[in-house]
């Protein structure tokens, strides 16, 4: 079968004329907003230089390779890819007005008016525009000129491929998250970065503004008033406070957040914050642990990989998002890998107020020419070599190695304020690997609150605090380590449902024939290998994966999400007795 349309109940029912239309930032809201997402001017050149005439009709923020937008075609290395849109502006505009891309995949240029505003590289990280300079009464034309590598290149990537298969996907290019404009005073809150102390009780606010003074912070707990107060340091609008004795932890089970209000002279933003701590401590028994909030807690979770069948990178929408979050909650998971890719920071606010644990990839890049000998070695057990080898790594370029840092560096930064985010993971398996103790060392200067998974699967240099894990073709038996020991990918068992499906490929790690069989498997698994690893030291298990996507039928739920192919009882029966007041009284 060759591959098919297949499409989401939420993509079926899409309304092109509100699409993904919740504000998109939950984390710093201010009003005066408007989304540009809607049908936009394509068209695919071999220059750079805007067509005198367009294709046709984009629904953004869906990518040309996606379904949903209409286009269903992919953009070379070679083409570029040019975007307009005409849209209207009433009256003078305000001392700034904001342009706003959550993501464009991979570099592009962006023009107002037939005037450069900025350029921006990278395909998964938020960029903005100033553009009152030049925003008309009236009619206004914005175009986009957008250029994308795919995996051609050392950029970041993830698990795009040109030559999809297997466990590569459909490369997607150009708009893949919102675009909106905000309007703000002429001193204004730029951001935000929110840091609790848990020990403490305390909770520290930096506020990134032109002048910052009397920036005025008020904290809630179900609409009451707890905390109001400000000062200035520096030149930075700080204010640490003591939130309250007891104050109100957050976790999986009780995801309690409080609701914050800053006001900055006629600048006014909401946010959020909530009071957790994680951490890797020893138990009494002398077993290094994951620890939420001075408590060992079992992290059991699945791998997301983010795809959708009519959207690619984008969700259908706001409901889709929050349906795969609630699916494995359902079936007791209390933790989900973000696997290689950077979501909306819609999807994180869900996670914070649904109560569910992620553990953050960084996105990969490099040149992937050996991955074929890196999984052979792999698979006969070769998977400590050194990472300073950058050419078997495939970083050979300097270039492409500091550009993995500063995404590195700017996915924290975008990402600081999500409560829901216990775990970074640097590198995957070895893909694009480099000096992971420096970047290790980079990463713990940045964010000091949270675990880092440095070499995820492969290739593990003996630093940091995990000793991560991938085990799919043999049983799993427990190993110690002076680290926390964690099994960040396993299982991948397939199970192909007719009508489900993006095509007959049916790959996968183990092929059962029906749902029953599947389910009598997983639960041997978890129960002969991942219970017992978890009474002898196991801290995590992240099971491959939420739901298939093309190639791929292993997942939990089918690519349409219209199908679970494992039952709800024996499952979150499985994940009670991991993740619910067990893990702290595990013996050894």
């Amino acid at each position: 079968m060759e591959n098919c349309l297949l499409y989401t109940k939420w993509g079926k029912n899409l309304d092109p004329k509100n699409v993904l239309s919740e504000y998109p930032r939950p984390q710093l809201v201010r009003g005066g907003w408007r989304s540009l997402n809607g049908y936009w001017d394509y068209a695919v050149t071999k220059s750079a230089e805007e067509p005198e005439n367009y294709d046709g009709k984009i629904l953004v923020p869906f990518s040309p390779e996606a379904p949903l937008s209409g286009v269903m075609r992919n953009i070379l290395p070679d083409e570029f890819l040019h975007y307009r849109l005409s849209f209207v502006y009433e009256g003078a505009p305000k001392a700034h007005v904001i342009l706003h891309f959550g993501a464009v995949d991979e570099r592009c240029e962006v023009f107002l008016n037939g005037v450069s505003i900025g350029s921006h590289r990278g395909g998964y990280l938020p960029f903005s525009f100033d553009i009152a300079s030049v925003l008309k009464d009236g009619e206004n034309v914005l175009t986009l000129c957008v250029q994308d590598f795919s995996d051609s290149s050392y950029h970041a990537n993830g698990k795009q491929a040109l030559k999809r298969g297997g466990i590569w996907y459909t490369a997607q290019s150009g708009i893949w998250q919102t675009v909106w404009l905000e309007e703000a005073p002429e001193n204004y809150i730029e951001n935000l970065k929110i840091t609790p102390f848990f020990q403490n009780g305390e909770v520290l606010f930096e506020i990134s503004a032109k002048d910052p003074e009397m920036a005025n912070i008020v904290i809630y707990e179900h609409g009451r008033v707890i905390a109001e107060d400000w000062t200035d340091e520096s030149g930075k609008a700080v204010l640490k406070t003591n939130v309250f004795h007891p104050f109100h932890p957050w976790s999986p089970n009780d995801p309690f957040l409080y609701d914050v209000k800053i006001t900055l002279g006629e600048d006014e933003v909401t946010s959020y914050f909530a009071m957790r701590e994680f951490a890797v401590r020893q138990d009494e028994h002398g077993v290094m642990r994951l620890v939420l909030n001075g408590k060992p807690l079992f992290h059991s979770g699945v791998l997301d990989q983010g795809y959708w069948p009519d959207g690619l990178y984008t969700a259908p929408s706001d409901e889709a998002m929050i349906e795969d979050i609630c699916a494995m909650k359902r079936l007791g998971f209390n933790m989900l890998r973000k696997h290689i890719k950077i979501e909306p920071l819609r999807w994180y606010y869900h996670c914070d107020r649904l109560g569910m644990l992620v553990w953050q990839d960084m996105v990969s890049g490099g040149v992937m020419r050996h991955f074929m000998l890196k999984s052979a070695l792999s698979t006969l057990g070769v998977t400590k070599l050194r990472d300073d080898r950058y050419g078997f790594f495939g970083r050979r370029d300097a270039e492409g190695r500091r550009e993995f840092l500063l995404d590195m560096e700017g996915t924290v930064r975008h990402l600081y304020n999500c409560p829901c985010i216990a775990l970074w993971c640097i590198f995957n398996e070895g893909w694009g690997q480099f000096d992971s103790r420096k970047a290790f060392e980079r990463l713990s200067a940045l964010d000091k609150t949270r675990s880092i998974d440095i070499a995820s699967g492969w290739h593990d240099q003996g630093d940091g605090e995990l000793l991560s894990l991938h085990v799919y073709f043999r049983p799993f038996k427990m190993v110690h380590d002076r680290r926390a020991v964690v099994l960040s990918e396993f299982g991948g068992y397939n199970c192909h449902i007719a009508g489900h499906c993006f095509n007959d490929a049916d790959y996968g790690y183990r092929r059962f024939a029906t749902p029953e069989k599947l389910a009598d498997a997983f639960c041997r698994l978890y129960r002969n290998e991942i219970i017992p690893a978890a009474e002898n030291g196991l801290c995590a298990a992240v099971y491959t994966q939420l739901s298939d996507v093309e190639d791929e039928q292993n997942g939990i739920l089918t690519y349409d999400r219209a199908v679970c192919k494992l039952p709800e009882k024996e499952i979150s029966a499985i994940n009670e007795i991991l993740t619910k007041g067990k893990s702290d009284t595990l013996k050894v």
